[in-house]
């Protein structure tokens, strides 16, 4: 059993994870931002934490993961203006990174998305330029911080039924459902071998936990 901190428990993919995590034995905290949310996350099983994070400092935040063993970063602006998405998904990002090893919370996932990095080739014109030079920063931090790492990539998100299945093989991206990608963060809790990765997959053939592993 492990205690594990999603951040952004009310956003769809991390009330999916929830239940996932919990009926594994897992004692899981929800940090929301809204405590209207409070009810739906509880009934996933894992307990609410009302917290802001974008307008919470490092050591806020090292405060919120200090009986964590894992963080999952499931948050996000959600569009919007691109100072928002800047604190959200590159500032709140990064602190929590930090946070994370402040409190010894080794493990930590991050949710980023297909193609991330400074070479998306998005044009600074576009809406969703700050969305993906936030999720290039938060990741390359991430991938120097001093954790156990593991950043999953999915392709455009739908809400298909889950198939427990995924192509983490494919060059380019085309679509998987947040069900599924639910399911890939608690199998690569579950799977070592994922440490140190950046695994980019869509829907596909392979069950989840075969392709992941290394």
């Amino acid at each position: 059993m492990a205690t594990i901190t999603i951040i952004g428990g009310h956003g769809k993919v991390g009330r999916l994870l929830a239940p996932l995590l919990v009926d594994a034995g897992h004692q899981v905290t929800s940090v929301i931002r809204n405590p209207d949310h409070r009810d739906d996350v509880e009934r996933t099983g894992a307990t609410a934490l009302v917290a802001d994070v974008a307008a919470s400092d490092t050591d806020a935040i090292t405060e919120l993961l200090a009986d964590s063993d894992a963080v999952v970063w499931s948050a996000g602006a959600g569009g919007g203006s691109p100072e928002r998405t800047y604190a959200v998904d590159r500032d709140a990002a990064i602190r929590s990174i930090d946070a994370a090893v402040a409190a010894e919370a080794r493990r930590y996932v991050m949710v980023s998305y297909f193609g991330a990095g400074p070479d998306h080739g998005v044009d600074p014109s576009d809406d969703f330029f700050a969305y993906a030079e936030s999720k290039a920063a938060a990741d390359e931090h991430l991938r120097g911080a001093d954790l156990d790492w593991t950043i999953l990539a999915p392709s455009a998100l739908t809400l298909d039924d889950p198939t427990g299945r995924i192509d983490a093989d494919a060059d380019k991206g085309t679509s998987v459902s947040r069900a599924d990608v639910a399911a890939v963060i608690a199998a690569a809790l579950a799977d070592p071998t994922t440490i140190g990765r950046t695994i980019s997959f869509n829907s596909g053939d392979q069950p989840i936990a075969e392709a992941i592993r290394a």
